[in-house]
Formats: structure tokens, C-alpha cells, sequence
């Protein structure tokens, strides 16, 4: 009777061991997500004492992200879309927001804090932009006018699920047209170059941070200095502060900092507050 109660509990044993290994054996293959969201917001007056403008405002936002979590290795792909125009009175619709940002970045795991990586990022714009000055406009930019690529190698550090930050050395091209030379050389005055390429190092540091249990904080810094120049750094730091109304209602704040000595010699500075709906497709 005893070795039957043992065995008994022995297998009993076997199962809830068997169970919790089963719960903290890790998730692998492809992990995905989509999310997409829709803003809009407007203002209109009738006789309305106190003064004011009719206003009309859109905004379109697509995120995804597609990971290939293996046992030795991390794909990890990721794209950024958005798009918003806004009218104000009897002025035709300006753009108000446009971006287009793809990453993909491979890590190989060797089993440490510290892992080797790949990257590759891409970003441009999908319309054209202007300068306004009184009832003129001049056009400044257009779609892939300028876009930036940025292929990197280097080591990466995640502690835990919250930050994530890579390093390492960075080649950055940047395309243009002649007619908007964002990729001009000025030291060659009697030409205008179209395509620009500078060879450094990179910083990239992701937050993903749940402040609270409808709150979440994600933030991306990109650090890349050319080894012609140690003394400029290209800063590109994006945050976005979302927080869930409901399932298919959210807000969000945007602040976005740019700073790139080649296309201006000051800080560019954006920032967007958008409440509206939202969709995971994945």
C-alpha cells in the first residue's frame, strides 16, 4: 500500500514539475501586431460672439511589428506610418503630420547580457511639404525627397522588457533631388550631389514603459555622429504617451525632437495630442 501511495505521488510530482516547466519554457516563433488608429477633430462657428475659426483636422496612424523570437537568435521588424492634414477658415488643407519609418534588426544571442546585431532603418515622408508666407507657398520637400537609410553593426543590451539599447558602427545615406539638396555638399558650389553618405557610430535606445494599467510610455533616441565630424551629432528622439479610454478609444501626446546640422542649424521640435479610434488588426 505504501509503494503505491508513493508512486503515486511520484507521478503526481512528475506532473506539477512537468507543468511548471511547461510555463516557464520560453514562447518562440513569429510575434505579431498591428495597430492602427483614426483622429479627427473640428471646430465650426455661427455667429458666434465671442470670435473664432472653423477648423477641420485628420490624422491616420499605422504601427506594427513583426518578431521572430528563436532560441539563438531576434528578427525584429517594425514600421511607423502617419499621416494628418488640417484646414483652418477658407485656407486650403495644409499637412500637419507625415512619416515613414521602417527598422528590421537581427540579433544573434549568445546567452549573455550583451548580444551582436544587425540593423537596418529607413525613413522618409509620403506627400509633399511646403513653407507657407502669407497667401504663398513654396515646396520644400516631396515623397522620398529626402529619405535616410542607416545600415549599422554593433553590440545590444537588454535587461529587461522595459529598455533596450544597442551600439555600434553606423553607415547613413541621405537622397535627394537637385531641386530640394538636402544632400548638398557646399563645398562644391558648381554642383549639386543628390545622394550623400557619412560613415560613424550610432546609439539606439528603445523605452517601452507601462506607467500605469492603461498608460504607456514608448520612447526611441537615435544618436549617429560621422567620423568627419565628432563634434555634430544627429539627434532623432521620438515619444509617444498613450493611454486607453476604452477598447477602441485612445489618446495619445507626441513630442518629437530632430536635429540635423545638414538640413537645418537648429533643433526641430514637433508635437501632436490626438484622441480618437483605435484598432488592433493582429
Amino acid at each position: 500500500m505504501k509503494t503505491k501511495i508513493g508512486f503515486i505521488l511520484c507521478l503526481l510530482t512528475s506532473a506539477v514539475f512537468a507543468q511548471e516547466q511547461a510555463a516557464e519554457a520560453p514562447k518562440y516563433g513569429w510575434q505579431k501586431e498591428m495597430v492602427g488608429g483614426l483622429n479627427l477633430t473640428q471646430n465650426k462657428f455661427d455667429n458666434w460672439a465671442q470670435g473664432g475659426e472653423n477648423s477641420f483636422a485628420w490624422q491616420l496612424n499605422l504601427n506594427f511589428k513583426f518578431v521572430n523570437d528563436l532560441e539563438k537568435s531576434n528578427w525584429a521588424n517594425s514600421g511607423k506610418l502617419t499621416y494628418g492634414t488640417t484646414k483652418t477658415g477658407e485656407q486650403e488643407a495644409r499637412k500637419s503630420i507625415d512619416e515613414i519609418k521602417l527598422e528590421s534588426v537581427y540579433t544573434y544571442k549568445l546567452g549573455s547580457l550583451a548580444n551582436p546585431y544587425v540593423a537596418a532603418t529607413g525613413e522618409t515622408q509620403f506627400a509633399p511639404g511646403y513653407a507657407y508666407s502669407g497667401d504663398s507657398k513654396t515646396q520644400i520637400s516631396a515623397f522620398f525627397d529626402p529619405a535616410f537609410f542607416r545600415e549599422s553593426v554593433g553590440i545590444g543590451v537588454k535587461p529587461n522588457d522595459i529598455i533596450q539599447t544597442r551600439a555600434g558602427a553606423s553607415v547613413k545615406q541621405t537622397l535627394a533631388s537637385e531641386e530640394y539638396p538636402f544632400a548638398d555638399d557646399p563645398d562644391t558650389p558648381d554642383k549639386i550631389e543628390t545622394t550623400k553618405n557619412e560613415i560613424g557610430a550610432e546609439s539606439v535606445t528603445d523605452l517601452n514603459w507601462k506607467v500605469a494599467e492603461n498608460t504607456l510610455l514608448t520612447s526611441k533616441l537615435e544618436l549617429f555622429t560621422t567620423f568627419a565630424a565628432f563634434d555634430e551629432t544627429d539627434v532623432n528622439w521620438d515619444n509617444v504617451l498613450t493611454t486607453k479610454i476604452s477598447k477602441y478609444i485612445n489618446m495619445n501626446f507626441n513630442f518629437k525632437l530632430f536635429y540635423d546640422k545638414d538640413i537645418s542649424p537648429k533643433r526641430q521640435i514637433k508635437q501632436a495630442f490626438a484622441f480618437g479610434l483605435t484598432y488592433t488588426f493582429l
